[in-house]
């Protein structure tokens, strides 16, 4: 489990560059391009985003009021319900994310243990430096602010409080990284990426907060209308409208959450946007089936639904605490977000570790494949009797052949637009390892000074720093980094060379697994201190993480956490 970092300041400046083990070097993962920009493609992206956005919520409130107007005030209570309280935790928890950004706090230098060194010998930035640079900046600016900026603040301050007390803070997210992304088209030079950073950012927030609201509110939604028009036997025109708004929000989020999540990561290829429409495609008719089976069993068994589902969150969100997640940087942060991937599990499919899910995807499409086909055969033996036998025998064609055409793009995704190339027999069994993979993209050598940085999770305060003198040159470096050579191979895409030369900020934290974001990204202090760093660096500079390069160091690491 991850230990939140304490953000001490590091004062470690260590010229010696990364060097990995032989043979390594020729198994590194692919890099997407660094000098990646926002593209046209982008801004459209994000423009229908924040349409799909409008018709959900919209739809919804419309089927409220129509409810109301038609004395369904049950059916409008529990509409009005799914709508108002997931809306509520976004905006209560993005208000949260506002104020810790915006806030004036003295030490951001210090919001994780990072450094700064220019590629050049001359000159090196730490985070002490920063820190007292920052601090004297602090202070002067303190000192001198006048009473204009006072009040631009507090316009700011009472901006976001509205747009959120009005319930609009992703549109303004999403508004905010249009404008960010087009700045980073019209600047040049260092601003430009400047801009690019802040937009990868903001993007993140969306598509986290998204992703939450959409299986707060979208997902229960889309079971309760389905349930509804199930129960009445008829469809009003504004009931399909909002059930198909939930259904394409749900699809949506999930391939906006992953283009996001990629396009985040320097050791990941991004996205192309035809598998971002297959992977939406995918997830939009394996949900449709899913939320048509629970609509189906609802209808009947209310009771016994409300024990099933429980009963499936739970056993799903066993098995994701079971699997050692690694995505927060606290235990208890951890475990908030393992019962949240529980609810998403309810429906579909998230990668929630690190290495080939063909084992796993393969146990949890059978799992649901059999609830599915259980609750509707169960539907179809007790319903009602006014149900026709042509009406129920059509119903469960179209959960099956949603179900069908889910997994066939499912198999079109992985086998043919995968960034990261199409799975040709990559894995030996199930749940081996993938060819041409390594654990830890650069393992520093036995022979380097302090552990470099480039690697994998969060670390606790009290991992010790193997020295370099206690590793033997050439040295055997143990079990924990010996390759195993299989017999397939993946056809990949062509390999990018990453960026080496310029300054670096050095962040003293192990680097976090994909598919769970960089630290730099959920910890707001690493981020701003990032922002301060990069905006005083005079050319933009590269991120790396601190590798676990020794066997020692691995277990000391282990042993603490």
């Amino acid at each position: 489990m991850a230990a939140k970092s304490d953000g001490t300041a590091v004062s470690l400046q260590n010229d010696i560059p990364p060097t990995c083990l032989p043979g390594l070097e020729k198994r590194s993962p692919q890099l997407r391009p660094v000098g990646k920009e926002y593209s046209l493609l982008d801004c459209c992206w994000t423009l229908c985003a924040l349409l799909v956005f409008f018709s959900d919520g919209a739809s919804d409130l419309w089927l409220a009021a129509d409810y109301y107007l038609r004395r369904d005030y049950w059916w409008f209570a529990l509409t009005l319900v799914f709508i108002i309280i997931p809306s509520v935790v976004v905006q209560v928890l993005s208000f949260r994310w506002f104020a810790y950004d915006y806030s004036d706090a003295n030490g951001s230098g210090t919001a994780a243990a990072a450094m700064v060194a220019a590629s050049n010998a001359e000159s090196h930035f730490s985070t002490k430096d920063s820190d007292q640079r920052g601090a004297g900046r602090s202070a002067a600016v303190t000192g001198t602010r006048s009473s204009t900026e006072s009040c631009c603040r507090a316009c700011v301050w009472l901006f976001q409080s509205v747009v959120h007390i009005l319930q609009l803070a992703q549109v303004w997210r999403y508004v905010h990284a249009l404008y960010l992304g087009v700045q980073s088209l019209w600047r040049w030079d260092h601003e430009h990426k400047h801009f690019y950073w802040r937009t990868m950012f903001e993007n993140a927030d969306i598509s986290m907060l998204r992703l939450l609201e959409t299986f707060l509110k979208s997902a229960p939604q889309l079971v309760l209308q389905l349930s509804i028009m199930v129960q009445t036997g008829q469809v009003l025109p504004l009931q399909g409208l909002s059930a198909s708004a939930s259904l394409v929000s749900l699809g949506w989020m999930m391939a906006f959450y992953q283009k996001a999540l990629r396009d985040s990561r320097d050791d990941k290829l991004p996205m192309s946007y035809k598998a971002v429409v297959v992977h939406m495609l995918w997830h939009l008719f394996t949900v449709g089936a899913r939320a048509m089976a629970f609509a189906l069993f609802l209808s009947i068994f209310r009771l016994y639904f409300g024990i099933f589902i429980v009963a499936h969150w739970c056993a799903m969100t066993f098995w994701i605490i079971q699997g050692e997640t690694d995505f927060c940087m606290s235990k208890w942060e951890e475990i908030i977000y393992n019962m949240m991937v529980g609810i998403v599990y309810i429906f579909c499919w998230f990668s929630v570790r690190e290495g080939p899910t063909r084992c796993r995807l393969l146990l949890y499409s059978l799992i649901i494949l059999g609830e599915n086909v259980a609750l509707t055969a169960v539907w179809y033996i007790y319903r009602s009797p006014p149900t026709s036998d042509f009406y129920a025998v059509v119903v469960v064609c179209v959960v099956a052949c949603s179900y069908a055409l889910g997994t066939f793009f499912m198999f079109i995704y992985y086998c043919l637009l995968h960034p990261d190339g199409p799975v040709s027999g990559d894995y030996i069994g199930c749940c081996d390892v993938q060819v041409g993979a390594v654990s830890d993209p650069c393992v520093s050598s036995p022979t380097s000074a302090p552990p470099l940085l480039d690697a994998v999770s969060s670390p606790p305060r009290t991992l010790q720093r193997t020295k370099g003198g206690e590793s033997v040159p050439g040295g055997d470096v143990g079990e924990v980094f010996k390759m195993r050579t299989l017999k397939a191979s993946r056809t990949a895409a062509p390999r990018i060379t990453p960026r080496t030369e310029g300054p670096v900020i050095r962040i003293d934290l192990p680097r976090k697994q994909y598919p769970a974001w960089d630290a730099h990204f959920i910890d707001r202090r690493l981020r701003k201190t990032i922002l301060v760093l990069e905006a005083a660096a005079p050319v933009t500079p590269r991120i790396q993480y601190r590798c676990l390069g020794t066997p020692k160091e691995v277990m000391e690491y282990e042993t603490t956490v």
